[in-house]
């Protein structure tokens, strides 16, 4: 039993564990068999319909970035990640990267729904923004200020020193909170925060020794992708030379920064390199849920490990451990895509986008119920509140991971595009969220999803 709890927790984090528990509800759902939802298919093509023509309306060449935090901070056409180069233009490429890590990893943490009522004013521009841009340029313009940095003379960084001085108040401060503009979780947020700190200490692999913090990420990801070209190289070479080619014909695109990683150096950053290195998005993710991943309150366990975002199902339930478990890995995901762009500024070459899933959040989620992809059985789910492990819940989310495969594949048979060139971040962003929110709005007044989630600030 003990060999099998590693096995079932590695299991757990991967995007397949994640598809594969999901089609389980999915195909429950087809039969009739959940509680709570059944699917129907004969609105998929509306529903694609009404994803692409929201994707045209605002990317007319489907020039569609990644779905990422990136693309909010630049809400209200402000340049501010040019702001942000512009402060960071004596920095290293490797330094700014792991800037951009800081920023990335602290404002997708406090990322989670805000709720209807709060809003942020921004001072530099007087932009009132609210829901997920608002949090970001909040998040934004707090980090630019130093507030998650224990350095005065260096405030773009988060550090382990420099979360600890924060609380409840300052938080609420730096965030505009006051009885009449309430932020939805503001102490789970505080708890995240807090946790982050203590998991940077604990995990000095990933995050380092001295100071540490998020972008140190940006070394382990570069010497564990090196690692992973040395034994491609290697192998290629027993390969070569199995079929009886010559020793020295294999091809490594820098063979002194090679060689010096092998002797026990570090390669040199990718951005000195004649030709990209390539690294898989899953290696993204896998460190992120590695590095991160106690930093999860009140979450299943298997063997004192936390799981994450992973929420049982009565009918997956069997013998075996870990059955009833379903993964979803939403934040770290989303996370994940954010992490992706200042890599490749870098100079890394991503592949595998789409071993990522789609988003288990409630735009995506929100977007198959209002098209009627997903129908609710009993009217009375949509009045009251449900809590992130409710079955309903846990339901909702596993039908949108699958319906978001499907969906992106018909929408790319409609474009006659394949996933290369239109991957499903890239659906996700033009695309699936956005068209989310749209039809929220048409249907609600205030642009709430359909079904109504007790936050904590650590989930959606």
């Amino acid at each position: 039993m003990d060999k099998k709890i590693p096995e079932i927790i590695t299991y757990l984090r991967t995007p397949q564990a994640i598809r594969e528990r999901c089609e389980r509800i999915f195909k429950l759902a087809c039969q009739d068999q959940l509680n709570n939802f059944r699917v129907n298919l004969t609105s998929l093509d509306k529903c694609t319909d009404y994803v692409i023509d929201v994707t045209l309306e605002q990317y007319p060449k489907l020039d569609i970035p990644f779905h990422s935090r990136w693309q909010h901070f630049q809400v209200g056409d402000v340049p501010r990640l040019a702001e942000l180069d512009q402060m960071l233009a004596g920095l290293t490429p490797v330094e700014k990267a792991k800037v951009k890590f800081d920023l990335a990893i602290i404002s997708v943490l406090l990322d989670a729904g805000a709720g209807a009522n709060w809003q942020y004013t921004e001072p530099e521009t007087g932009l009132i923004l609210s829901r997920s841009e608002g949090l970001a340029v909040c998040s934004f313009r707090l980090f630019c200020q130093g507030f998650f940095s224990s350095n005065p003379d260096f405030p773009w960084q988060t550090d382990t020193r420099g979360l600890s001085q924060i609380d409840v108040h300052t938080l609420a401060q730096g965030f505009q909170v006051s009885p009449e503009n309430s932020l939805v979780g503001l102490e789970g947020r505080l708890k995240l925060l807090q946790r982050l700190g203590q998991v940077l200490n604990q995990n000095s692999q990933l995050f380092g020794i001295d100071s540490p913090r998020p972008g140190n990420m940006v070394d382990y990801l570069w010497q564990n992708q090196a690692m992973e070209e040395g034994r491609r190289q290697k192998a290629e070479g027993r390969r070569q030379k199995a079929e009886g080619r010559r020793k020295n014909c294999l091809s490594i695109q820098n063979p002194n920064n090679f060689q010096n990683f092998v002797d026990g150096g570090i390669l040199n950053p990718p951005q000195n390199r004649k030709d990209k290195e390539v690294i898989q998005a899953t290696s993204v993710l896998n460190s992120v849920l590695e590095g991160l991943g106690d930093i999860w309150p009140g979450r299943s366990t298997i063997s004192g490990i936390n799981l994450g975002d992973v929420w049982p199902h009565p009918l997956l339930k069997s013998d075996r451990l870990g059955d009833e478990y379903i993964p979803f890995h939403k934040l770290s995901q989303w996370l994940t895509y954010s992490l992706l762009e200042p890599l490749q500024e870098l100079g890394l070459k991503i592949i595998g986008l789409d071993d990522l899933t789609g988003l288990a959040e409630y735009r995506n989620g929100g977007l198959f119920i209002d098209m009627g992809l997903i129908q609710i059985k009993n009217p009375l789910i949509l009045e009251q509140q449900h809590l992130p492990d409710s079955e309903i819940i846990v339901e909702w989310r596993a039908l949108t991971i699958s319906l978001l495969d499907k969906v992106a594949q018909v929408i790319q048979e409609k474009l006659n595009l394949n996933a290369s060139e239109l991957p499903l971040v890239k659906i996700l962003q033009g695309g699936t969220w956005t068209a989310g929110r749209k039809i929220a709005k048409e249907l609600r007044k205030d642009g709430a999803p359909p079904i109504k989630i007790k936050s904590d600030g650590t989930v959606f």
